[in-house]
């Protein structure tokens, strides 16, 4: 093999112009390292030590697939998603469809709200209520940054913010890191009794949010732009592999790290089940300093998550009832709801989860179109998916779906 020539080596010019175009696969990954992530990987981590590993890693790896899929949809058509099924969907359908898509968009949403306010909570003390203010106030300012900026100086913030999740839930290990051959023997799949298998089904199951698939798409479009020659678009779409990649690698290492976390310093000790227990547990077992640092980590999950739900929402309503509301005015309205129940003093865990659990509906009506979609070829031209890329995203499809349904039946049938 001959070794490339000065015109086929990447130029500096060339590498950076290759990084300009990651980004809004980052801003999706906040949905995988958001306040309901937090929740259920330090449950697991505390109750079964390294024992579902190997759950997050599959998650993980089904994610960076259907993130691809959507980002490619986007930039092989020009349209998001919710856009293509508007012009698919007759009248009725499509504001049927609009409102299980903006029910699903809001509970995400509410549960970042929540997870913002619990920091807040444990960090100064304030009432929930007022955290949940605040959160609002915050997430406003984030998105009039991407109003009047562009949404480059939104991906930047958005960056920062998940660069502070990661110090705030990967810091603990430093201080007590984790056993090195359980964790590789968490790798191998295997259950310990009924529980172990709920709680996989609503970390696995639970993993794609459905506002990150509608929005992935308007993402990588707005980002892009749509170009008429198809080298252009292959181009981009090869890069967007490596976006995704990098950006759900990152959010896996964070997950994976809560797990390890948990299981290295919280195994067996009581009042885990909650994130304000898991906080006091962290604080007791690794000191106050890891305690500041990993609620420092949750408000900022609880910040980006929100914002980039309400980002979500608004791409939902525009594609599906091309009905544009200012962000900022969205934001308000939609943080309402977090507030009826922080101000009800509902448990804030509680509503995490229930919130997950009614994400769970919206998942079929996600992910179902974007597999069948992106193996169109009517829709996507030469970038159709090929067979192997039919298989696997037909196999998690069917997996999360299923996972999801498992979800829901066990929560309603009280065995959860």
């Amino acid at each position: 093999m001959t070794a490339p020539t000065l015109e086929t080596r990447p130029t500096p010019r060339k590498v950076w112009s290759r990084l300009l175009l990651l980004g809004p696969a980052f801003v999706a990954a906040i949905a995988y390292v958001d306040p309901g992530n937090v929740a259920a990987n330090l449950t697991a981590g505390a109750n079964y030590g390294y024992l579902l590993v190997w759950v997050l890693v599959v998650a993980n790896a089904m994610a960076v697939l259907v993130q691809y899929q959507s980002a490619k949809l986007g930039l092989a058509t020009g349209m998001s998603l919710p856009e293509i099924l508007a012009k698919r969907l007759g009248t009725k359908r499509r504001r049927l469809y609009w409102v299980q898509a903006e029910i699903v968009a809001g509970a995400t949403d509410m549960a970042e709200v929540i997870g913002g306010a619990v920091a807040l909570n444990l960090l100064f003390g304030l009432p929930l209520l007022v955290g949940g203010v605040i959160i609002g106030v915050a997430s406003m300012l984030l998105l009039a940054l991407q109003s009047h900026r562009g949404q480059r100086s939104f991906e930047y913030a958005i960056l920062v913010l998940l660069g502070v999740i990661a110090v705030g839930f990967m810091s603990g290990l430093f201080v007590n890191p984790p056993d090195g051959g359980a964790a590789l023997g968490g790798l191998v799949p295997r259950f310990e009794g009924t529980d172990t298998v709920l709680l996989a089904a609503s970390m696995l199951g639970a993993t794609v949010m459905p506002h990150a698939i509608y929005l992935h798409s308007a993402l990588a479009r707005d980002r892009h732009g749509f170009s008429e020659d198809p080298a252009v678009r292959t181009r981009l779409i090869r890069a967007t592999r490596f976006d995704v990649i990098g950006a759900l690698l990152l959010a896996g290492v964070v997950n994976i790290s809560m797990l390890l976390l948990a299981a290295s310093s919280l195994r067996g000790t009581e009042g885990t089940d909650t994130i304000a227990g898991a906080h006091a547990a962290v604080t007791s077992a690794l000191g106050p300093a890891i305690g500041v640092i990993f609620a420092i980590g949750l408000l900022a999950s609880g910040l980006a998550s929100t914002s980039v739900g309400c980002y979500a929402g608004a791409t939902i309503m525009g594609g599906l009832l091309k009905v544009r509301i200012p962000l900022l005015t969205r934001r308000v309205i939609t943080l309402i709801p977090a507030l009826i129940v922080l101000g009800a003093g509902i448990e804030p865990t509680l509503a995490l989860v229930l919130s997950q659990v009614l994400l769970s509906f919206g998942i079929p009506f996600a992910l179902i179109p974007l597999i069948r979609l992106t193996g169109k070829r009517d829709v996507m031209g030469i970038h159709t998916d090929g067979k192997a890329l039919k298989i696997a995203g037909w196999t998690s499809a069917t997996l999360i779906v299923g996972l999801n349904i498992m979800l829901i039946t066990l929560t309603f049938s009280g065995q959860s």
